[in-house]
C-alpha cells in the first residue's frame, strides 16, 4: 500500500547528463532501485495541477512565502476512468514538505473536484484525507490548470527507507486536454540534456551522499516544475501581446508585473 501521509525535507538539483551518470555510478553501494524501475527502465508519472481562475496558488508559491499549498491529481502511467489515481494536498512550511493523499478511481476524482460529488465508501479511500481535500475544494474556486508528466528513476537507501533520490527527465506539459486519460504528450519544459534530481529525507542527508555532492560541486536549486511552467506560459503570453500591440516592457519586467497582479495568499482567497 502506498504511503498516504508523510512529512519530509526535499532538495532539488539540475544535473547535466554527465553528472547524472557520474552519480549513478557511485550511489549503488548505498542505494537500491525502486521496485517500479524494473530492469533499469524509468516509470512515467502524470499530474494535473489545480488552481484558481487567477492562478492565485502558484502566484503565491512563486513569491516564496513561509507557507504554501497546492492540490494535484497524480497517476502512474496513463490511466483509464476505472483505474486508481492519487488526489493529493501538498503543503510546505519552513522547508518541511507535508503530503496527504488518498486513492480514488479516476472518475471518482473528477466527480469530486469538478462536480462536488462524494465517492462511494471503499476500502482504498483514506476518509480523513478525503475530508481535508473536500474542505480545500470548498475553500478555493479551483479548476484544472496544467497537465505535467515526466519519466522517473528512483532509489531508496538500503539502511534508511526515509532517504530517497529521484531523477526526472522528459518533463512535458500542456494546457489543453488537461485530463490524465488523454495521454502523456506535451511540450518539453526543459531540455532533455538535463535531469532534475530530488533528494528526499525526513532527517539529515547521509554523510556519504553529502560528500558526493561536495566532490562534484553540485549545488541545489529552487526549481519548481509547475512554477517554471507558469513562468514559461507568461513568457508566451508576452510574445503574443507584443505581436498584437507592439513594444511592451522587457520580458522579465512583464512577468514580474503579471505576478504582482491579483496576487493573494490562501487566507485572502474568496470562499465558496
Amino acid at each position: 500500500m502506498a504511503i498516504e501521509v508523510f512529512s519530509r525535507y526535499e532538495k532539488k538539483y539540475l544535473l547535466t547528463e554527465e553528472t547524472y551518470h557520474w552519480l549513478l555510478e557511485r550511489i549503488g553501494e548505498n542505494m537500491e532501485p525502486d521496485k517500479y524501475n524494473k530492469d533499469g527502465k524509468l516509470y512515467n508519472i502524470a499530474n494535473i495541477y489545480y488552481d484558481t481562475p487567477s492562478d492565485a496558488l502558484i502566484r503565491a508559491s512563486i513569491e516564496k512565502p513561509v507557507y504554501k499549498e497546492k492540490l494535484r491529481l497524480r497517476s502512474y502511467g496513463v490511466p483509464g476512468m476505472e483505474d486508481k489515481v492519487f488526489l493529493e494536498i501538498k503543503k510546505k512550511y519552513k522547508g518541511l514538505v507535508n503530503k496527504r493523499r488518498t486513492t480514488l478511481k479516476l472518475f471518482e476524482a473528477y466527480d469530486l473536484i469538478n462536480n462536488g460529488l462524494d465517492p462511494e465508501d471503499a476500502p482504498y479511500i483514506n476518509k480523513q484525507v478525503l475530508s481535508e481535500i473536500k474542505y480545500f475544494l470548498q475553500m478555493y474556486h479551483l479548476e484544472p490548470k496544467v497537465y505535467l508528466t515526466y519519466d522517473r528513476q528512483a532509489f531508496f537507501s538500503k539502511t534508511d527507507r526515509d532517504f530517497r533520490i529521484t531523477f526526472d527527465t522528459n518533463i512535458k506539459t500542456r494546457r489543453y486536454d488537461v485530463r490524465l486519460e488523454k495521454g502523456n504528450q506535451g511540450e518539453l519544459l526543459i531540455d532533455n540534456a538535463f535531469w532534475l534530481m530530488e533528494v528526499k529525507s525526513s532527517e539529515a542527508v547521509p554523510m556519504w551522499f553529502t560528500e558526493l555532492l561536495s566532490e562534484k560541486e553540485i549545488q541545489s536549486t529552487t526549481f519548481s516544475k509547475y512554477g517554471t511552467e507558469y513562468k514559461k506560459a507568461l513568457t508566451t503570453k508576452y510574445h503574443i501581446r507584443k505581436e498584437m500591440e507592439g513594444e511592451l516592457l522587457c520580458p522579465r519586467q512583464f512577468i514580474q508585473q503579471q505576478l504582482q497582479q491579483q496576487i493573494c495568499y490562501p487566507s485572502q482567497l474568496s470562499l465558496v
